[in-house]
């Protein structure tokens, strides 16, 4: 790719922002990020944990390996994505982690003709097998797969989910930046379809009142902008009516809802 995928923008973002973001909202467990050994990464939201690979360039099952190691008696399930993965809907994630029953270890989704272990649940408990197979330099996540209870989720599965349907219907969770012309067929596609309101003393001034005005916008700051907005510390925003922030990078994704509120509101 020429440059860190991390660090690639998308509408406003960095594609390491976006992902961690997304899945933070996705889950209720902490958000890890696996890094080459010294590697600087760009501004990820608070509380995002870094670790470290502890052997560069071999691939997936070793970063599979370092994060689930950091997880290791904090969490039953972990949910695996890749950096370069900036149509990843909330939806999605929580439709893989969901299922992830009792009888299986991972649950790994299938589309577009393709397995894709990372945009996959598993359970923190497989961390040995990993470890395991590293040392026998058997590097594929299929080893894995061959050694464990595998959920396999086909496009039928996916979709069977409400919001997957409507938020993802292609699938596009799974898309990733493999080369440069990947990366530009992606910053070409538009931003999310997001409705906007604001209420209070925000509605005379800004509109997109009781009637929401659909916006296309990546992050809380686009759509603020795009209702001519500023987005300081006398704004709040609630996400989907139950998630509050004024975080001008936090992600959105199609299908939100973003109300924002004067901060001083009733004070």
């Amino acid at each position: 790719m020429g440059t860190p995928k991390a660090t690639l923008e998308w509408h406003g973002s960095t594609l390491l922002r976006r992902v961690t973001g997304i899945v933070a909202r996705a889950t209720s467990g902490p958000v890890v990020v696996v890094r080459a050994p010294g590697q600087e990464l760009p501004a990820m939201p608070n509380g995002v944990e870094v670790t470290e690979d502890a052997r560069e360039g071999r691939g997936p099952l070793q970063g599979l390996a370092a994060g689930l190691a950091a997880l290791d008696g904090r969490e039953e399930v972990a949910f695996v994505s890749s950096t370069d993965a900036p149509l990843l809907h909330p939806a999605f994630v929580r439709r893989v982690v969901a299922a992830l029953d009792g009888e299986h270890d991972v649950a790994l989704p299938r589309a577009g003709g393709f397995p894709h272990p990372l945009a996959a649940a598993y359970r923190t408990a497989l961390l040995p097998d990993v470890e395991k197979l590293l040392a026998a330099d058997r590097m594929r996540p299929a080893f894995l797969f061959e050694t464990c209870r595998v959920r396999r989720l086909d496009e039928a599965l996916l979709l069977d989910d409400p919001a997957v349907a409507a938020f993802d219907p292609e699938l596009d969770s799974v898309l990733n930046l493999n080369e440069p012309e990947d990366y530009e067929a992606a910053r070409e596609r538009p931003a999310p379809e997001v409705a906007v309101r604001c209420y209070g003393a925000l509605r005379s001034r800004h509109g997109a009142g009781r009637s929401p005005v659909l916006v296309r916008a990546a992050t809380l700051a686009a759509a603020a902008a795009a209702v001519d907005l500023e987005l300081d510390e006398h704004v709040v925003a609630a996400l989907n009516g139950d998630q509050i922030t004024r975080d001008p990078d936090e992600p959105l994704a199609t299908g939100d809802s973003v109300a924002f509120v004067a901060a001083d509101a009733g004070g």
